[in-house]
């Protein structure tokens, strides 16, 4: 392996302040001589626990402290995952943003959602083969092939090798040109010398090569042909390359193409102006109006991709399912492909809104799991990737620990020492001196920041808990009115329950809460001048949650509101 030599060499810092450990929140930095450089910054869907929350994102503390060491923030691809949370990011912190055509296009629509000036933004288009020069290093792209077109690998070439960051990647070969790996960017790479190689891992579990989707065109191809009318496909917005498959085979069959989803409409309106998806035929896609009297949008011919993020397709589903989607009402005339596989935390979901579709008579169609590949390396690509670079060390990145786990076993198969392959958690910070690895510790503080709704980073663990509360066991209202000399009830208590029991089929549970608040009053306002109102409330939720619980096995969240008069 062959490595700069140079006089002055470099001191580096690698780390993660998200993405290691989970799934999404992908952001990785790469120090250089103080020099900070940033690699994606995406969001993680919210799991089940997290209620009302939209969307989490890495905490960006260290960044702002120290921004004025930050070269810029450099973009692999345009999905959530890496680039969610540029927003967020640019409302802290306003640096350079590089990223490819696509990409900064959907990061500029983001922006412009958010009620953003983009101009106000120093945000930077760049091509696969460019090569931008930072003092003493280098930055260069590999185009990568993945499910959204003009992905790219990043490589920051040092004095002392390069670092090499691959993003999502897999090495299907049966894919259009603006989907194919450069593999001649990636030997040149290789040539100058790897020092670190940081790959992905989430199908670093998984055997062989990724495969590319040829029978899931066999079985839409097939579905779309017996149909005898609309065909309604789930699938995810991120995977532009599946909805490119699904625009394809519809027009072989002379069907036009709607979609539901508001993001995914802008997303479709971006990707044809730029080029990066084609409907075939002009005329193609449909813009459906809202359901009316005069108007259902049943048209016999229509293909209607029902799109979204995470569980997003499967809202959509039962929307339509229920008749309560503005535009698609699904009739058992109907053929349902589900072509969007539940991801962990969805399936239930998925589940359920399968079991919705089926009371509409349609005929509904789930497409095996096994021909919706990911586009992520699975464990042969990944030896491929490696064998290709050629790296001094490995640090497996963007995946839950067991994926990280798998892809050091890959390497350890491949004949890497354990001292070369580095497996790290989010904040720990891996040091590299003259080529060598010197030090490993846990110095940054990290954190993961929730946005929900308008506010980011407000929401604290209390709320989800009262959230959680309100969602499984509901809320036990009680409203009461005091004379405010006496201390006496001259209003109430009125019950209201949310979410809890029905209220007149328990009239026995009101009666005992009502009178337990009466006699806790009239307790208290003995004297009525020292009567300790905080201390009174604390005693009636008590009383009440502890008899709730004795009848009912649930614990409401209990809220009084006690006006004097």
């Amino acid at each position: 392996m062959k490595f700069v030599n140079n006089i002055k060499h470099s001191r580096i810092k690698i780390f993660a302040l998200g993405g290691l450990g989970e799934n999404g929140k992908n952001m990785y930095v790469i120090e250089v001589n103080s020099k900070i450089f940033i690699l994606d910054a995406g969001l993680k869907y919210p799991g089940e626990d997290l209620l009302g929350v939209d969307a989490v994102i890495p905490d960006f503390k260290y960044l702002v402290e120290n921004k004025n060491r930050i070269v810029g923030l450099f973009l692999t691809h345009a999905h959530d995952d890496h680039m969610g949370a540029v927003p967020n990011l640019l409302k802290n912190i306003n640096i350079p943003v590089y990223g490819t055509r696509l990409t900064m296009a959907l990061v500029e629509d983001a922006m412009r959602d958010d009620g953003e000036n983009i101009d106000d933004y120093q945000l930077k288009k760049i091509k696969s083969t460019n090569v931008l020069t930072f003092n003493d290093v280098q930055i260069s792209f590999f185009s990568t092939t993945h499910s959204i077109p003009d992905s790219v690998g990043i490589c920051l070439n040092t004095t002392d090798g390069a670092i090499v960051y691959t993003s999502d990647y897999t090495f299907e070969q049966n894919v259009e040109n603006r989907y194919q790996t450069s593999y001649d960017q990636i030997s040149d790479i290789s040539r100058k010398g790897v020092l670190a190689l940081l790959s992905e891992s989430l199908s670093a579990d998984k055997v062989g090569h990724t495969t590319g989707e040829a029978r899931f065109v066999y079985e839409l191809s097939e579905a779309i042909s017996q149909a005898p009318g609309r065909v309604i496909v789930s699938v995810f917005s991120s995977d532009l390359q599946r909805i490119q498959k699904i625009i394809n085979v519809a027009n072989e069959h002379q069907r036009k193409i709607a979609i539901i989803g508001r993001k995914m409409q802008r997303i479709v309106d971006i990707a044809v102006k730029m080029g990066y998806l084609k409907f075939p035929t002009p005329g193609m896609l449909v813009n459906l109006k809202f359901i009316d009297e005069a108007n259902d949008n049943n048209l016999p011919n229509l293909v209607v991709l029902a799109t979204g993020e995470r569980q997003e397709p499967f809202d959509a589903m039962i929307r339509m399912s229920r008749k309560l989607d503005r535009l698609i009402h699904i009739e058992a005339t109907d053929t349902i492909l589900i072509a969007s596989p539940p991801i962990p935390g969805t399936e239930i979901k998925a589940a359920r809104t399968i079991d919705i579709v089926y009371r509409t008579g349609a005929s509904v169609i789930t497409i095996n799991k096994n021909y919706l590949p990911s586009s992520h390396a699975s464990a042969e690509d990944i030896k491929l990737m490696i064998n290709l670079l050629k790296p001094k060390y490995i640090i497996p990145v963007i995946g839950e620990y067991r994926h990280q786990y798998a892809q050091a076993k890959i390497a350890e198969q491949m004949g890497y020492d354990s001292e070369k392959i580095i497996l790290l958690d989010n904040g720990m910070v891996v040091e590299l001196d003259q080529g060598d690895l010197v030090n490993i510790s846990n110095d940054i503080e990290v954190d993961q920041i929730m946005v929900d709704g308008l506010s980011v980073g407000e929401i604290s663990n209390v709320v989800l808990k009262d959230r959680v509360m309100l969602s499984q066991d509901g809320i036990l209202l009680a409203i009461l009115t005091l004379d405010v000399k006496t201390k006496k009830i001259i209003a109430g208590p009125e019950i209201v329950s949310r979410g809890f029991i029905y209220v007149k089929d328990n009239e026995e549970i009101i009666n005992h809460v009502q009178q337990t608040l009466i006699n806790l009053v009239n307790e208290h306002s003995s004297n009525p001048r020292n009567t300790d109102m905080i201390k009174m409330k604390n005693e009636m939720r008590e009383k009440i949650g502890r008899y709730l619980y004795k009848e009912t096995k649930r614990k409401p969240i209990i809220m009084l509101i006690v006006n004097e008069l």
